[in-house]
């Protein structure tokens, strides 16, 4: 049992530093934790929307809150790096906080769910889901879902694709609970299918020994000049003025000179003297 308490007491302080973070850069758009351990000691990266408020005038942001991990949470020798978020719109923590704090600004429940979903969509993402609990229009608590594209609520796509997000609003007819969940834009769902057609060899180039690959306007003219000669007729038939004639007209030198020697009569040979 041991072994399985370590567990837990390491993922509840890695929670318990998440919330903490969460408070601490709100102001500074909070979009994610990432805990690794180092044989320097413990990595932890900040993944904000603006990092020159986590760092502070000549870092002293960022030295009180690395002090405030060794201290408080325990964990061995801190080293923090921040990063900046790439596009916010895509971030679900980010866009969490974004709508509890349009709530507590007064917007209307309806109104920032669609504006945030229609942000979320409009920066590229496949699919996109808000969902608001609490006490929204009277005291009784209900829940109100605002979705968009696909959304996968299990299996290998929701570990892989998709991204969560929580955030808390405070009202004064209670707290609401905002939660966003964002399919990421290079998302490739089970049921998409690529079909890649194989690249075909012209008879032509295997012919002449050299086997490439063709394109597509290479194989549509040579398909279309093999059915131009295969239109054309096999057998020519010659003109019958050039057809020799069966009467026996002479056609060639041979045939000239036994001609002449029909026609003429038979000499008598001369006496010699």
């Amino acid at each position: 049992m041991a072994t399985e308490r370590k567990f837990v007491t390491e993922n509840i302080k890695r929670v318990q530093l998440k919330e903490y973070m969460m408070k601490q850069l709100n102001r500074a758009g909070f979009g994610g934790l990432d805990i690794q351990r180092t044989p320097m000691g413990t990595r932890v990266t900040l993944i904000t929307e603006r990092p020159g408020l986590v760092i502070g005038r000549r870092g002293a942001a960022i030295q009180a809150l690395t002090k405030a991990i060794e201290e408080d949470f325990k964990f061995n020798n801190p080293q923090i790096e921040v990063q900046q978020v790439d596009n916010p719109s895509l971030n679900a923590q980010i866009m969490a906080e974004k709508l509890a704090s349009a709530l507590e600004r007064g917007w209307h429940f309806r109104r920032a769910g669609h504006s945030i979903v229609k942000r979320i969509m409009d920066s590229g993402a496949k699919g996109c889901q808000v969902i608001l609990s609490g006490k929204l229009t009277g005291q009784r608590h209900r829940t109100e879902k605002f979705r968009e594209g696909h959304i996968k609520y299990c299996g290998d796509p929701k570990i892989k694709w998709m991204r969560e997000g929580f955030a808390a609003a405070k009202l004064k007819p209670g707290i609401i609970g905002v939660k966003v969940w964002i399919m990421d834009p290079d998302a490739r769902l089970p049921d998409e299918v690529i079909i890649k057609v194989a690249p075909t060899v012209s008879q032509e180039l295997l012919e002449a020994g050299s086997p490439g690959k063709l394109s597509t306007k290479e194989e549509l003219s040579i398909s279309a000049a093999g059915e131009a000669k295969t239109d054309e007729p096999a057998d020519v038939v010659p003109d019958e003025a050039a057809a020799p004639s069966d009467e026996g007209e002479p056609t060639e030198k041979g045939d000239v000179e036994e001609a002449d020697s029909e026609a003429k009569p038979d000499e008598e040979p001369k006496k010699e003297d």
